[in-house]
């Protein structure tokens, strides 16, 4: 599990660590007023608690998948619920339901993967 700390490409992303959960995908979590990126683990959870032991608010913090080929953002993780519920969309579950939380996660994978 780390943050990033410099851009990377998607190919470097794919083994960005010695152990990989996925063979095919990453999990992650933005902090999407920090505008940081924790990737590589087997729960968003364990994501989540690496950003908040930096000082993130969980209430700024949504998990997704990314596909390695063809690169694509998936919008699923059990750790978006909450904040569905909070931006108004109580009947959502997994996704990114928030279209400004959306846009703030593309803009920052995009600041971090290239």
């Amino acid at each position: 599990m780390i943050i990033l700390s410099r851009t990377v490409s998607v190919e470097k992303l794919a083994h960005i660590e010695e152990v990989m959960f996925f063979e095919d995908w990453i999990k992650c979590v933005a902090d999407i007023e920090q505008g940081l990126l924790a990737v590589n683990a087997a729960m968003h959870a364990e994501l989540e608690e690496l950003l908040l032991a930096q000082g993130s608010n969980q209430e700024s913090l949504y998990g997704f998948n990314i596909f390695f080929e063809p690169f694509e953002i998936e919008y699923d993780s059990l750790i978006n619920a909450p904040r569905n519920r909070a931006a108004g969309y109580p009947r959502d579950g997994r996704g990114v339901s928030d279209p400004a939380a959306r846009a703030r996660i593309e803009e920052i994978v995009g600041r971090w993967i290239q």
